[in-house]
Parts: structure tokens; C-alpha cells; sequence
């Protein structure tokens, strides 16, 4: 009887493949077995590029007249401790009973290259071959994406751009660092107090370094310039205070004492201005109002994720994606390496699962009280025409959102685990509520022809996850 082989990016998801397909056959060296299906798992990268000395035993040596390495066609190689699991991915795919591949690594471009390094290394051919795409690994989702799982050919432009992307960082990276270790090594060495060093260059590494040492250049060369606010205590009882501002008619108009339109370079000249309008009456010019409204923002992608979470949680971008990486292989949220800030409309059709699923089996208390408001103020989760719906902003994925499954791992997870899943559950809920309102009034005082003015935002309505409090301003600034 022909097999299908299955193979997964890690031995977790393997498991969970398993579960879902019901594989209780036998556990064996490296992979699952039952009378119709073998699964199998990669534990990352199991073949890497080979580093030039595998072209010509000479380029081992760093020398300039030996750059730049640009080889005509590129070597593979196995890591050496991970050659056990390859061997035994190889013998699989090369038995006679196994006639369908379902390539079940990661659903992008690094999962996608991960298997091809592996078949290319192999040789493999004669072997129908699918790919499976899902976007959480649910059930439901698993299920869906081998059953619609497309021949793997409609897969190469993303496997060509994967091969790119490495190429490209092997050639930058072999090249440059020799290059600027062989003119720059000895130097920098001797600056540091060290008898040699090589000097490391790559792609993406290189650039985010040169953004940090221009970030703190500029911070280094920073000189503090203070400068004076001129604030008017107003009433009885002085408890409404409004900033002063130059205006055409201000008779400080084109002064050079003048920081800025609402500041004085010095404190003398600010405190002179202020004894100069002592004692004289002041007046309401213009009070205007007006109504704002605030949207929800878009859904985490994986950037604007480590970014709320390093300012929240004080934590690394990669801390991050290791999080919540670890939620989507406990099916609690959808696949993490996205782009995309939006839904599909075809999720977007099917979205109250999600919400059905968190109300029914979420049991937190702060969670439960936003979806018993949304029910009780019965507000839609038609989302079709709203900003979080884009089919055009997606690529590979659709944004990171709760599945509304996986809650019997939920205690396993520890304190920062849980509070990230809540942040992206929250992030879910809010595009459902409606935008919060609020009066903003502006206030303008004149005191002969200086003019003094105010501002206040508060909640109209106030809706989900919103920050209505206003920061207290400093009258000395710098």
C-alpha cells in the first residue's frame, strides 16, 4: 500500500499533525508511522551554504587578491549535528511505498527554503510532491490546508526568492568581512587591545548597526538648550492656566529674545514680559469645541508586535517572536511572521468563530467583561468594508489574531507568555468596538494684544483600550 510522507519544520508540530490526522502508529527513530501516513519533522535548518574553502582549499587563507568570491554555482553541505535527522528524512523520501510528499514546514519563505535545501541535497525525483499553507495550526485549519494543499510547483517563485535572500547574504557577508578584516583588521585590533580580529559585515546586520551609531552620535553631540514658557494663571482662585504664544500683533513680534513662538531664551527677559502685563485684565477671546472620533488600530503584524511589547513588557524583539511563536504551536494565535496588519475577506467572512471560541472557552475575567460588552451592545463583526479588511496588504499571511482554540495549554504558559496573548486578543477585540469620542475644547485669553491659550481633550464616549489621561506640562523645557 503507498504512503504519504509528511514533513514538519519541528518534532512539536509533527505531534500536533499527528493528533489531528490520528496517527497512532508506531514511534519510531525520527518519525511517526501508520498504515497510510509517515510523519516526519526537520529541526531547523538541517543544510547550510559551504564557506569557500570547500571551492579551493586556498580561499581558507583571507586575501585581497582572491576577492571578490563569486562562485558560479553554489555548494550545499549538511550540518554536521543535525546529519542524523537528515539521513533519516532521506531514507524516507526515498522509499519505494512513500509515492505523496506533503511539505508541512513553516508556511513562508525560510520554511519553504528549509525543504528545498533538503530535496536539492537529496536529488529527490519522481515524487508527487504538495505543499500544505495554514495559518494556525488548529484542527480545522490543519485538516483544511492538507486537504487543499497545492502541487508544490506553485511554490518555486517563493522558493527563488528564498535562495536569493541566502545567496545574498553569503556573498555580502563572505565577501565584505574579508574585505574590511584584511584593510581594517590590525587597526581596530589595536584599538581594542586585542592581537587580531575579524570584522563582521552582513546584509541586514551591518545596516541596523550603522542606524545605532548614528542614533547615538546624535545623542552624544546633543546640546541641551533650555528655553521659558510664559504660563498665565487664571480666576479667582488661579486654577486655569493657559500658555502664551506670540502672535503678529504681540509686541514681542520679531524679537530676538525669543527661543521659539511660545518661548524666551532667557529666564530674565520671560519674567520682564510677565511683570509687563501685571495688574492688567484679561478676557476670553474665542472658546471653540469640537468632537473627534479615535479608530482601533490595525492588528498586530510581527514588527508592530515586538514593538508594543518592548515598550510594555521591556523585552527583545526576538523574546518576542520566541513567545508567540510558542502560542501559534499551542494553537492559541494564527501564524507569527507576518507583514500584514489586516484580514483577508475570506477570514473576515468566518471571523465570529474566533470570537465564538475566545467567548466560550477564554475564561478570563478582564477578556470575558469586553466580549459580554460587545454582546450586550450588540456590536457588528461585520468588518467587509471596514480598514482591517485589505486583501491587497496581504502576502503570505493575514495579521496575528486569537484562533479561539488551544485553551487547554493556556495554564502552561507562564506570566509573560499569557500577558502577550492577552495584548493580541485585545488588539483583536477592539476593531470590533466602535471608535471613542471625544470634546476637545479650545480656549483662547487676551491680555492687550498677547494672547494666552488652552486646550483640554476629554471622553465623549469612551470605547475599548483607549488612554484618555493628559500629561502635565513643564513649564522650564529643553
Amino acid at each position: 500500500m503507498a504512503k504519504k510522507l509528511l514533513i514538519t519544520e519541528k518534532p512539536s508540530v509533527a505531534r500536533e499533525f499527528a493528533k489531528v490526522l490520528n496517527i497512532n502508529g508506531a514511534n519510531k527513530n525520527g518519525y511517526l508511522e501508520s498504515e497510510e501516513w509517515v510523519i516526519t519533522w526537520c529541526v531547523g535548518h538541517l543544510v547550510t551554504m559551504s564557506y569557500p574553502e570547500k571551492y579551493d582549499e586556498k580561499l581558507k587563507f583571507w586575501r585581497l587578491d582572491t576577492l571578490p568570491f563569486l562562485p558560479k554555482e553554489y555548494k550545499y553541505e549538511v550540518i554536521p549535528n543535525v546529519e542524523n535527522q537528515f539521513n533519516i528524512i532521506k531514507s524516507l523520501l526515498l522509499r519505494e511505498d512513500v509515492d505523496t510528499i506533503y511539505v508541512s514546514t513553516d508556511s513562508g519563505r525560510e520554511g519553504e527554503y528549509i525543504y528545498r535545501l533538503v530535496e536539492q541535497e537529496i536529488g529527490l525525483k519522481g515524487k508527487n510532491r504538495k505543499r500544505v499553507w495554514i495559518d494556525s495550526q488548529t484542527e480545522e485549519e490543519i485538516k483544511r490546508g492538507i486537504a487543499e494543499a497545492k502541487d508544490l510547483s506553485e511554490y518555486d517563485s517563493l522558493s527563488d526568492s528564498a535562495y536569493l535572500r541566502a545567496k545574498e547574504d553569503y556573498l555580502i557577508g563572505i565577501n565584505f568581512s574579508r574585505l574590511l578584516s584584511i584593510i581594517y583588521g590590525r587597526r581596530v585590533a589595536k584599538q581594542i587591545n586585542e592581537e587580531k580580529i575579524s570584522i563582521s559585515v552582513g546584509r541586514v546586520m551591518t545596516c541596523v548597526l550603522g542606524m545605532i551609531v548614528s542614533r547615538e552620535r546624535e545623542i552624544r553631540n546633543f546640546v541641551k538648550t533650555p528655553y521659558y514658557k510664559v504660563i498665565g494663571e487664571f480666576g479667582e482662585d488661579k486654577t486655569f492656566k493657559a500658555e502664551w504664544k506670540v502672535t503678529e500683533k504681540s509686541k514681542m513680534s520679531g524679537s530676538t529674545k525669543l527661543y521659539n513662538d511660545n518661548g524666551f531664551k532667557k529666564e530674565d527677559d520671560a519674567k520682564e514680559f510677565i511683570l509687563s502685563l501685571e495688574g492688567k485684565s484679561a478676557k476670553i477671546i474665542e472658546v471653540k469645541k469640537a468632537k473627534s472620533k479615535e479608530n482601533a488600530p490595525l492588528l498586530f503584524n510581527l514588527a508592530e508586535a515586538q514593538n508594543e511589547c518592548t515598550k510594555r513588557f521591556k523585552i527583545k524583539p526576538d523574546e518576542t517572536l520566541a513567545v508567540i511563536q510558542e502560542l501559534y504551536e499551542k494553537k492559541l494565535v494564527t501564524y507569527p511572521r507576518t507583514d500584514a496588519r489586516v484580514l483577508s475577506t475570506a477570514v473576515a467572512k468566518v471571523i465570529n468563530k474566533n470570537l465564538n471560541g475566545l467567548a466560550k472557552g477564554f475564561k478570563d475575567e478582564e477578556i470575558s467583561g469586553y466580549i459580554k460588552k460587545m454582546i450586550n451592545e450588540k456590536y457588528s463583526t461585520n468588518l467587509i468594508k471596514t480598514k482591517y479588511v485589505n486583501d491587497s496588504k496581504i502576502t503570505d499571511h493575514y495579521a496575528i489574531i486569537p484562533t479561539g482554540e488551544g485553551f487547554e495549554n493556556y495554564d502552561k504558559l507562564n506570566e509573560l507568555q499569557k500577558n502577550i496573548y492577552k495584548l493580541i486578543v485585545k488588539r483583536f477585540l477592539s476593531i470590533f468596538y466602535p471608535p471613542a469620542e471625544y470634546n476637545k475644547i479650545s480656549v483662547t485669553v487676551g491680555i492687550e494684544n498677547e494672547e494666552f491659550n488652552a486646550s483640554r481633550k476629554s471622553v465623549y464616549e469612551k470605547r475599548i483600550f483607549r488612554n484618555s489621561k493628559t500629561k502635565p506640562r513643564n513649564k522650564k523645557r529643553r
